[in-house]
């Protein structure tokens, strides 16, 4: 394998979480008004991806191998968790 088939490989690897943490962030703004301004954009994204990403690795430890759904349900709960506590939600 060559350095950019690695490249590549950890890039696929890493997309889902980008893209959860993106989304979510993107969505929560328009959601949470007031709320959501408190904390930047990219933190909101940078610490969702890295708590997604933490949740894909214990998926492909626990697993053997990467793509399980049960790995996607977990990640798309995760980065949930991690906005809602970004934005401080449950003080309503």
């Amino acid at each position: 394998m060559s350095v950019l088939d690695l490249l590549i490989h950890l890039l696929n690897f890493m997309a889902p979480a980008f893209c959860v943490a993106l989304v979510l962030a993107l969505l929560f703004r328009l959601a949470m008004h007031g709320r959501s301004a408190a904390v930047r954009l990219w933190v909101q994204v940078v610490v969702t991806f890295a708590a997604g990403l933490a949740v894909l690795v214990a998926g492909l430890v626990y697993f053997g191998h990467d793509g399980r759904i049960a790995t996607y349900a977990a990640l798309v709960v995760v980065c949930g968790t991690t906005q809602w506590w970004l934005l401080r939600a449950w003080r309503g």
